[in-house]
């Protein structure tokens, strides 16, 4: 392999290049993808003779013609994605001739053999979707790799400037690129942990998993031990970059390993994830600690994935849905021990009314310092399950149930919770808050189970009064004057607010007050607005109306959280 070469030449010269274990699978994604075709098009447009330029690649050289990829594996996926979409476009219309025949052997596939193959876990769906074609499905993609692979050759296909094909192969063909190489797998460890690839930057987690391989090849440990090492490490990160694709739109996979992190040290003071491993690997229990934190580390990921997935216990299922959070090491530490379904409600239905107070209040207390002892004695105790009272306990009587003179305490209290929600709600929390009112409205229901967020399609906030009345005389459209008062007190209130989905919301905008009522047919809470109004026949939504029902939605709230 030359050290200055083309990508052609590049890939001709091999016979496979492979994405090795340590490596993280594909992550590009549209932004990166359009700047990738961007840069080709104006490459193209300017008509330069100077070649196009693609960058430097790392390699370590396994064997006579096989190459792992160091740096630069997510512009190399890209490029055989791309290639093979523009190769694929041709064979629609014709049959390639003879030199784009010998270009696909060279860059793509010459017989049975491929040139390129990403992760293991990967390559069979890679092979599949990209290169034969042969798999259009996109229902069981168990990995974000997976995805993002699919979302590019689909993206390269519908974007694709069919005028340009040729000159597309051309210039990447004849592209230029610089590489360098390796030869023990050691050192292509690290030199992935210092690289920083020009497309997008690895998550810490990535980085994590290269520096514990890292760390058991340059170890003491005799070789057939590392290499079961080194494979089990591979397994488990598997396992836990399938599990992260299933909830990877929920939580970031780098606030679990700051999670698990507290679960595996038992305390909630862990606040940088990197600079507490990095002090674990100087240690001389080094090796221990990768193998016990990489288990934990799957463990957390998969108790995750079933936390997200809830669909039963209606407490587990709103804490999951108001989304990941400083408490998700006690939901990870109850799973961990097998609470009950019942306990496992019960904590969740106190975790989720803390947390909602400390978003709703907007205190910038650091909550971790609250509940640091009682976390730390969340464990299975002699031979029995782990007791989620005593958090329970904690909560009611340290939180909500202290008064103003507990200062340090009181940030999270009754009175405070109830101040809160006088005033403006960030829609966030209004659109959490008025699901949890929709379903105490139907509760009482025959055969009633609970709403789920998702059936409101697209669900947005509505102001019943609007921010501006269609003809902007309120009055006229059915609604009080907009005076100082009304604005500050009353316009954005919880009173003012409803949960709409929004194809409602914008068939019904700032219309008169009478077409809106006529429209609120779908859920309880839309349908209880016509309770607030005085006179059927010439219905009203003034200061009068939007303050009882703000009142009779923060009575439910303060019983309920």
């Amino acid at each position: 392999m030359d050290t200055k070469t083309t990508i052609c030449s590049l890939l001709r010269g091999v016979d496979n290049i492979l994405v090795p274990a340590y490596q993280r699978a594909y992550s590009w994604e549209e932004k990166q993808l359009k700047q990738f075709v961007k840069d080709l098009d104006d490459y193209i447009i300017s008509k330069t003779l100077i070649p196009y330029y693609f960058g430097h690649f790392l390699f370590e050289k396994t064997n006579e013609e096989n190459y792992n990829i160091i740096d630069g594996q997510q512009r190399l996926t890209t490029i055989i994605i791309f290639l093979n979409v523009c190769f694929s476009e041709i064979k629609k219309n014709r049959e390639l001739t003879d030199d784009e025949n010998v270009k696909y052997e060279d860059m793509i596939k010459r017989g049975c053999r491929y040139k390129f193959a990403t992760v293991d876990y990967d390559n069979l769906f890679f092979k599949d979707y990209v290169i034969e074609q042969t798999l259009r499905n996109r229902d069981n993609l168990d990995t974000n790799s997976k995805i993002r692979i699919a979302d590019a050759f689909d993206y390269f296909v519908k974007n694709l400037n069919k005028d340009c094909v040729l000159d597309y192969i051309k210039a990447i063909s004849d592209s230029i690129c610089t590489t360098h190489i390796v030869t023990t797998e050691s050192e292509a460890v690290q030199m992935f942990i210092f690289q920083n690839d020009r497309g997008k930057k690895p998550t810490k987690l990535e980085v994590i998993k290269a520096q514990f391989m890292y760390k058991i090849h340059v170890s003491v440990v005799e070789e057939y031990d590392k290499k079961a090492m080194i494979s089990e490490i591979q397994e488990r990160f598997e396992k836990i970059y399938k599990a992260s694709s299933k909830i990877d739109s929920r939580i970031d996979e780098d606030d679990v390993l700051l999670y698990s992190l507290r679960v595996y040290f038992n305390t909630l003071k862990i606040d940088v994830s990197t600079e507490k491993i990095e002090q674990e690997l100087r240690k001389t229990t080094a090796i221990s600690f990768i193998k016990e934190f990489t288990n934990e580390l799957e463990s957390s990921f998969e108790s995750l994935q079933k936390f997200f997935a809830e669909r039963n216990n209606f407490y587990v299922y709103s804490l999951a849905l108001l989304g990941g959070s400083i408490l998700l090491p006690f939901i990870i530490k109850a799973y961990k021990y097998n609470v009950s379904e019942d306990d496992k409600g019960s904590l969740c239905d106190y975790l989720e009314s803390l947390l909602l107070r400390h978003r709703i209040i907007s205190t910038r207390a650091h909550l971790e310092d609250r509940l640091e002892e009682v976390y730390t004695n969340f464990a299975v105790k002699s031979g029995k399950g782990a007791d989620v009272n005593p958090i329970i306990d904690f909560i009611q009587d340290n939180i909500f149930d202290c008064d103003s003179s507990a200062w340090w305490w009181a940030y999270w209290n009754n009175e405070k919770f109830e101040q809160a929600l006088q005033g403006k709600i960030d829609f966030n929390l209004v659109k959490h808050l008025l699901w949890r009112y929709e379903n105490f409205l139907n509760s009482n229901l025959k055969g009633y189970s609970f709403m789920f967020y998702e059936q409101i399609i697209s669900p947005e906030v509505e102001h019943i009064a609007p921010q501006t009345p269609t003809d902007g005389t309120p009055v006229a459209a059915g609604y009080c004057e907009y005076d100082e008062d009304f604005i500050n007190q009353y316009l954005n209130c919880i009173g003012n607010y409803l949960l709409i989905s929004k194809s409602h919301n914008c068939k019904i905008g700032n219309e008169p007050f009478r077409d809106k009522l006529n429209s609120y047919k779908v859920l309880a809470q839309q349908r209880k607005v016509a309770e607030y109004v005085k006179d059927k026949n010439d219905p009203r939504w003034t200061k009068e109306q939007i303050k009882c029902r703000k009142n009779d939605i923060v009575d439910y709230l303060k019983k309920t959280f």
